[in-house]
């Protein structure tokens, strides 16, 4: 069995990784290729014409950044499409999507509609791939990285004088050396400034390459180290000798033409600085006055000599002369002066710059900027006329000259503002060099030291340089500048900053120009690379200096060519960009391994803990994300989607999700850049600051000084000693010793790398004062290392600190040693140390072995204090281990296993107790005993069962989020593991719940194995067993539903899993009065018990989709024969009451419940032999009389499901007319007495069936008004009567179903009989209704056609849609858009023109249709009132007590059929063989459902809420888990595949190249 590693990617409806910062960073585990794979929703916006695009190559093949595989996107409306690709070596990969946009929905599809079809391409997303390092045959993760930096020049000779360094190095336990440029360099003689590339230091390495190749291999084989080596791109030493052939390879005046004013200023100020003393000004600075005196010269001897301003200003008489000649010869009509004589003097100079400006693109020679002369005479024109022989010119050349003279005053503007920049840029960098008491000071101004750093080496005339122009030997100098964005080029012509003197410059490198192409700069491409490519040839990694001004693309290639050559390239770099933001951008396309971060740039112990937590690790007793395992193997799948043979070997997939994860750092305790702690702090915290860097899970760093003590940091260009170290004199041993702190080094190194190897990656860092402590431990074997460090700042003294003491609770420790270091920093031994001709010294200094701590054992914990004599730069370190989890890794192994089994046996109900229960369920079933558990600071978990954990846990394992109040109470107790195991344990026990012993032996045993582990991991553990188990039953849940949500989306799966938890026994509702059987709730947890738990329209609607759709026919025949068993009146009860007191006052009801006869039938097996199921009648057949529930009528007689359907319509054809029994305020408080009498009848001229009146509310939109304070109560907000627009769709669809059956004689019944004695058969009625639908219920789109229709034009009040009602109580109320007539369209579209609909769909989509759901009544309505606040008790009739319910909230479940609707008639207006026309209907549809795919997602409730307020917001009175609203959605799925099965694209993964699942 081979395990592969796989990482998942979702990606977004636009393309965009799944991944918060889009960050996406891949540290394999192993050697072996890993795969990502990529997963899509089948129908999101880019699957239309869809295609992904990676430029991972194929095995074998090579890595090429602009060379994109193309994967197709072949939409499935039901299916997740996923994309597996191996990657085999690390690098910074690159994926893109195409597609085509997803046009607006229309009601009409013609072909001179259809937009061209443009592809749209997403932005680049980045995989970053890190490198799998080897040292010793062994692989060496970043983390255990501990590099050494040392600065070439400083060794001495090679190999003798480097080998002794090398040793002492490799003995301190380092693994990877860092070298600064080791190529031969420059006239400065600092290593970052390269004279030659290619050729080797021959001061160091007297026989070039070869001992380069000789160095690298003693290094990994003598000395068990890495190298890593600095790439510098940015600049070349100044005197280069390759720049005499090639000063193209820099911005000279030819290639940089742009730069000719920021040369010239530079000149003359040199020229100034030579000439202060013949002009009585002073060459040494010794005030601001001094300073003042050469400012003032600036301006008159530089910027006025100069005429800098030329470079900005327009040539007036040029111009002017130019556009007159222009004028002359005719050209003037070329250009159209409309208005322009008219305009103002603004609108003139506006028309002049916008229309002629040229030259205006960046800085160049003077006068650069000029006007069109084809434009000036056209101004010309516009005042005197066309040119003829009596023209005059001068009036022309006047009129062009006075509007250059005020088009001049904006560029003599800028260039006062220039002019004052460069100025201020000026003082500020002389007054630092010469008189700022931090500043270098330089003394006289003179050759030596210039008045200013020169931005430009000037190449010298000579033979090699006489072949090219004078302007090509002026090369600008590299430097940096503040707060500079690091994408722009700063010597590229959209910058100034070196005319602007804004650039702190290198005078010793000269800046290299690359260009945008390699054919842009041939040679220098051409030589980095092969620099480039030798340098990976020999070192394992990169540090890139001067990463932040490197043009991107330049680092992109030259680190692409690097990996060809070593795959595995280790790459670091600094990054100044001013952004973490920026950084990313950097570090994403780049495939950086780390960033350099140091320890030496915190100012104070809080700061130094502020990093030491960054880059520490995770906190313990973090929660594990990132691994699911496959439950059983599968064999893979090749890049292409075709298996592998059968002889190939089965793998078992780890699937890994992608986290968001910061930078990985190189933490160094010191670098190159910055003072050392002799300088910065306390000589003595060299110590304690190694030791914290030391303990973080990252890859760690040092320099060569710093162990040693150096006094001071290294000057890397004026130094010339050479290095010394003790540890290079004599092996270091772990513990004291003198001349630095190698010896304890040593011990620091060898517990990081073994940390790091083995991955111990959590930590708690402390600080308390002075000190930080820090304990990092393994996740698993929770062994671990414990550091008190007492730092050392200045002012911190001698003493201990008053360190309170720690407590390691649950935890056993040895104490490995305790130290502090004492270190010389007198004045004598400074001045002895800094004055050594030829070597530098550390500070003489040794490191002390301290009895340190003392340790008290307890039973349960360990307590460690530091004793008197642990003064600042000491440290304490520990090895931890925790003794009831010294088998932890079995102990992870064993609460992640046995899940599956464990839950083989349960089924749906089951999973309901163990799943869900709401606070009223559980009561409900333990007599009022139990509800949800109570979190402390957080309050009650929704459900009882696992999903109340776990919808808390999912965010807070995937945030890490430990002080989470559930954390905290973990911490504190086991009540939450005592309440889990005893809810089961009692249900397990029972006869109804019996298959739960087995998930509550299980969960007890993984219970009892965490429960004697230290608190503060029990938070950790309990969510692995809670998960584990979730999971586990969440599978199980899906496993027993059908294929298609077996094998459906997640988002379907989520759906599909709201009937589990809507479905289960509750005592006080079940179906019967005397049986107890699983019951469907309307909504959790409004809707969870006793009479309010099962409404007649909830269940039916909610059915087709939660029992149909998901395979649970036993369940949906059970609810349709124990509603059909409470017929009465010819209608099923809106409240079921158990059936003891059902309540009859929903006219809809009983159309749902036909429909989902109708559907049972036809999707369940066997479906229509429900027709002969019998059932006991409630009350006796054909009679309205009411009895109690034990009277001896009750259940005395039986009827077939079929006599059930045939009375209802029976007693509907013939009208009824009954009052409510019980009526009065006991049965309802809220009613009129008027509102309890019911009254249903056909109005057999049109077929339809009215009912209701204005004081009560018989369809779904029930709600009653129930403020005395405001007047409304009996007063319903929606009465609806009349003929409802979808009880009509769903009549229709019933008698037409009927009367299908009754043709093939599978129904005995024809038709039946009207109230005046005649019949009529289902067909007739079926074709009644259908002749008369569209003119009853839809509004023409123009007056013109309103005499087909019954309109009354004059309360019109939207055209182009269907009446909500027809014939109502108020005519007004007929006319009012709501969201009903989609669920007549859904059951009956046949009745509907489909040009109508489609329009009515499309004004439906914008009018109503929110993000979750649709608003209940049109916007443009005078009783919109879209905030529901049932509590609200105000005088506002509309909205007092929530009367506005349905009067523009958006519920949910309406949204199901409108989508079910739009995906009908939006395929049926398309052709079959319209594969791109069907594809876009149901995009169309996808797109729709983003709302809600999120909602359930972060619901708490696992589910889809009743509904929202205005725009989707979150309404408090709102059910948050509603029936109806997931069952209308699955209603979706089932008609999406069915439709998809029709042109066979149902099964699109069966025919498509990719490996998809």
């Amino acid at each position: 069995m081979v395990s592969n590693e796989v990482y998942l990617l979702p990606l977004n409806d636009d393309g965009s990784p799944q991944v918060p910062g889009e960050y996406i960073y891949l540290a394999p585990k192993s050697q072996d290729p890993l795969t990502i794979r990529f997963a899509i929703e089948g129908t999101s916006s880019i699957c239309r014409h869809g295609s992904l695009w990676v430029n991972i190559p194929e095995q074998g093949a090579e890595f090429r950044r602009d060379k994109f595989r193309e994967f197709k996107l072949v939409p499935d409306f039901n299916r997740t499409i996923e994309i597996s690709i191996p990657i085999q070596h690390a690098g910074a990969y690159a994926f893109y999507t195409t597609y085509t946009a997803l046009p607006d929905l229309t009601k009409d599809i013609h072909a001179s509609d259809v937009p061209k079809l443009e592809k749209k391409k997403t932005q680049l997303y980045y995989i970053d791939v890190a490198p799998r390092l080897v040292l010793d045959g062994r692989p060496l993760p970043l983390p255990a990285l501990s590099v050494f930096s040392i600065i070439s020049k400083f060794m001495g000779k090679y190999p003798n004088d480097w080998e002794r360094h090398l040793r002492g190095i490799s003995a301190r336990g380092y693994n990877m050396i860092h070298f600064t440029p080791l190529q031969v360099r420059g006239a400065s003689n600092s290593p970052y400034s390269l004279y030659d590339q290619l050729g080797w230091d021959p001061n160091c390495f007297p026989e070039g390459e070869k001992d380069v190749q000789k160095l690298v291999q003693s290094l990994e084989k003598n000395h068990s180290m890495l190298s890593l080596t600095d790439i510098v791109l940015n600049h070349t030493a100044h005197n280069s000798a390759w720049l005499l052939e090639h000063p193209e390879a820099g911005y000279n005046l030819t290639t940089a033409p742009w730069l000719e004013s920021a040369y010239l200023l530079d000149t003359k100020l040199l020229e100034l600085g030579f000439n202060l003393e013949k002009l009585g000004l002073p060459t040494e600075l010794t005030s601001t006055d001094d300073l003042m005196k050469i400012m003032d010269a600036i301006k008159t001897q530089v910027l006025a000599e100069i005429r800098l301003w030329e470079y900005y200003v327009l040539n007036v008489d040029r111009d002017a002369d130019a556009a007159v000649e222009a004028w002359v010869v005719g050209k003037g009509d070329t250009v159209s002066t409309e208005g322009v004589k008219g305009a103002s003097l603004e609108d003139q100079v506006k028309f002049v710059v916008d229309k002629g400006t040229k030259g205006n693109d960046r800085l160049g020679e003077r006068f650069r900027r000029k006007i069109d002369p084809n434009v000036g005479a056209a101004f010309i024109t516009a005042f005197l006329g066309k040119y003829n022989s009596d023209a005059d010119q001068p009036a022309a050349h006047k009129t062009m000259t006075d509007i250059l003279d005020v088009i001049n005053v904006r560029f003599y503007k800028e260039y006062d503002e220039e002019v004052a920049e460069i100025l201020q840029q000026l003082f500020n960098r002389i007054k630092y060099v010469r008189l700022d008491e931090h500043g270098p000071r330089q003394g006289p101004i003179n050759q030596e030291n210039p008045l200013i750093e020169t931005y430009f080496t000037r190449l010298p005339m000579n033979e090699k340089t006489s072949k090219h122009k004078k302007e090509d030997l002026v090369l600008v100098n590299n430097g940096w500048v503040w707060g500079g964005n690091a994408l722009v080029d700063n010597a590229g012509p959209q910058s100034r900053v070196y005319l602007r003197r804004e650039v702190i410059v290198w005078g010793d490198c000269t800046k290299l120009r690359y260009g945008d192409r390699p054919e842009d700069s041939p040679w220098l491409w051409d030589h980095m690379t092969k620099y480039a490519r030798m340098l990976a040839k020999y070192f394992a990694g990169f540090r890139i200096d001067n990463c932040h001004s490197t043009p991107l693309h330049v680092a992109e290639h030259i680190l692409d060519e690097a990996r060809r050559v070593r795959p595995d390239l280790y790459v670091v770099a600094e990054l100044f960009t001013g952004s973490e933001e920026m950084d990313y951008v950097f570090v994403k396309r780049l495939g950086l391994s780390s960033l350099i971060r140091e320890a030496m740039q915190a100012w104070s112990t809080a700061e130094l803990s502020r990093l030491v937590h960054r880059h520490g690790g995770r906190p313990i007793g973090s929660f594990e994300v990132d691994e699911v395992s496959k439950a059983e193997p599968r064999s893979p799948t090749r890049e292409n989607g075709e298996m592998w043979n059968g002889s190939e070997v089965a793998t078992r997939e780890i699937i890994r999700r992608i986290k968001a994860v910061p930078v990985q750092a190189l933490f160094m305790d010191c670098t190159h850049d910055n003072e050392v702690p002799a300088q910065k702090r306390d000589a003595r915290d060299t110590l304690p600051n190694a030791a914290l860097v030391n303990m973080c899970s990252s890859a760690t760093g040092s320099v060569m000084g710093y162990d040693e003590i150096y006094p001071k940091l290294v000057d890397l260009v004026g130094e010339t000693r050479m290095y010394t170290s003790e540890s290079s004199k004599n092996p270091p041993t772990v513990g004291g010793g003198k001349n630095g702190i190698g010896g304890i080094k040593k011990l620091l190194n060898q517990i990081h790398t073994l940390m790091g190897k083995d991955g111990y990656d959590e930590t708690h860092i402390h600080h308390e004062d002075q000190y930080i402590t820090v304990h990092r431990v393994h996740p698993e074997s929770r062994k671990g290392y414990f550091l008190i460090a007492h730092t050392a700042f200045p002012g911190y003294g001698n003493g201990n600190g008053a360190f309170n003491p720690v407590h390691l609770t649950g935890t056993k420790a040895q104490h490995l040693g305790s130290w502090m270091l004492e270190v010389d920093v007198g004045e004598e031994a400074k001045k002895e140390v800094l004055e050594d001709k030829k070597l530098l010294r550390g500070l003489p200094s040794r490191v002390i072995d301290l009895p340190g701590i003392r340790m008290e054992v307890k039973a349960d914990e360990t307590v460690i204090s530091v004793r008197d004599r642990f003064p600042p730069g000491s440290i304490a370190l520990f090895e931890t281990w925790i003794p009831a989890a010294e088998h932890s890794a079995g102990l992870d192994t064993f609460v992640t296993s046995g899940a599956k089994e464990a839950v083989a046996e349960l089924d749906l109900v089951d999973l309901n107790f163990l799943l869900y229960k709401c606070e009223a369920e559980e009561r409900d079933w333990s007599d009022g005993k139990d509800g949800t558990y109570d979190i402390p600071g957080y309050g009650k978990i929704v459900y009882a069962g696992l999903q109340g954990w776990w919808s808390i846990l999912k965010d807070v394992i995937q945030d890490n989020n430990l002080a989470h109040p559930l954390c905290q109470n973990l911490r504190d107790g086991q009540w939450a593991l005592d309440y889990t195991i005893g809810r089961l344990e009692r249900a397990s026990k029972t006869e109804l719940y019996g298959r739960l012993e087995k998930p509550t032996v299980w969960l007890k045993e993984r219970f009892d194995a965490i429960r004697s582990i230290p608190s503060f991991l029990l938070p950790r553990y309990f969510a692995l067993v809670l998960r584990t188990i979730y999971l586990a039953a969440s599978d199980r849940g899906v496993e027993l539903m059908s294929k298609h949500i077996r094998q459906g989306q997640w988002f379907q799966q989520s759906l599909a899993m709201v009937n589990v938890q809507q479905t289960g026994l509750v005592k006080s509702a079940s179906l019967y009065p005397n049986r107890l059987v699983p019951s469907l709730a309307a909504g959790l947890p409004h809707f969870a018990v006793e009479w309010a738990r099962c409404w007649g329209r909830d269940v039916f609607i909610s059915l087709r989709g939660l029992y149909l759709g998901t395979g649970r026919f036993v369940e949906a025949k059970e609810h349709i024969l124990a509603f059909a068993s409470v017929l009465k009146h010819g209608m099923i009860p809106n409240l079921l009451g158990s059936g003891k007191t059902p309540r009859y006052n929903a006219r809809d009801s009983i159309w749902f419940f036909l429909q989902c006869i109708q559907d049972y039938t036809r999707i369940a097996p066997d479906g229509l032999a429900i027709l002969d199921d019998k059932v006991k009648r409630r009350f006796l057949p054909y009679d309205d009389t009411w009895f109690p529930s034990d009277d001896e009528r009750a259940y005395s007689k039986e009827s077939s499901v079929r006599e059930v359907i045939q009375e209802a319509l029976q007693r509907h054809a013939t009208g009824m007319k009954f009052r409510e029994a019980n009526a009065g305020p006991g049965l309802d408080m809220q009613m009129s007495d008027a509102g309890f009498n019911i009254e249903v009848k056909v109005d057999w001229s049109n077929g339809l069936i009215f009912g209701g009146n204005q004081h009560n509310c018989g369809t779904w939109m029930d709600k009653m008004g129930e403020s005395e304070k405001a007047g409304s109560k009996g007063v319903p907000g929606t009465p609806r009567d009349g003929a409802a627009v979808e009880i009509s769709g769903l009549l229709y669809s019933t008698v037409k179903w009927l009367a299908a059956l009754n043709s093939n004689g599978k129904y005995e019944h024809a038709g039946v009989k009207k109230s005046d004695g005649s019949e009529i058969s289902y067909a007739d009625w079926a074709a009644l209704v259908k002749d008369n639908f569209e003119r009853c219920y839809f509004v023409p789109l123009t007056a013109a056609e309103d005499s087909k229709y019954d309109v009354n034009p004059a309360v019109v009040n939207r055209r182009g849609i269907y009446k909500d009602l027809y014939k109502s109580g108020k005519e007004y109320e007929d006319y009012q858009l709501r969201p009903n007539f989609p669920i007549a369209m859904t059951v009956a579209p046949d009745l509907f023109d489909p040009s109508h609909a489609m329009h009515a769909l499309c004004v439906a989509d914008s009018v109503l249709r929110g993000p979750t759901g649709m608003a209940t009544l049109d916007p443009a309505d005078l009783n919109y009132r879209p905030y529901y606040r049932n509590s609200e008790d105000s005088t506002d009739f509309s909205t007092s007590k929530g009367r506005n319910y349905h009067q523009g909230p958006e519920w949910l479940w309406p949204t199901g059929f409108f989508l079910r609707a739009l995906l009908k008639f939006d395929l049926a207006r398309r052709k079959e063989d319209d594969a791109e026309g069907r594809t876009e209907a149901f995009q169309q549809v996808t797109r729709r459902l983003i709302g809600c795919k999120q909602m359930i997602q972060q619901s708490v409730w696992a589910g889809l809420t009743e509904l929202t307020n205005k725009n989707g917001e979150e309404c408090a009175d709102s059910s948050p888990t509603q029936a109806w609203s997931a069952g209308c959605l699955i209603d979706l799925y089932m008609d999406a595949a069915e439709e998809q099965a029709k042109t066979g694209a149902g099964h699109a993964g069966e025919s498509q190249t990719l490996p998809l699942r």
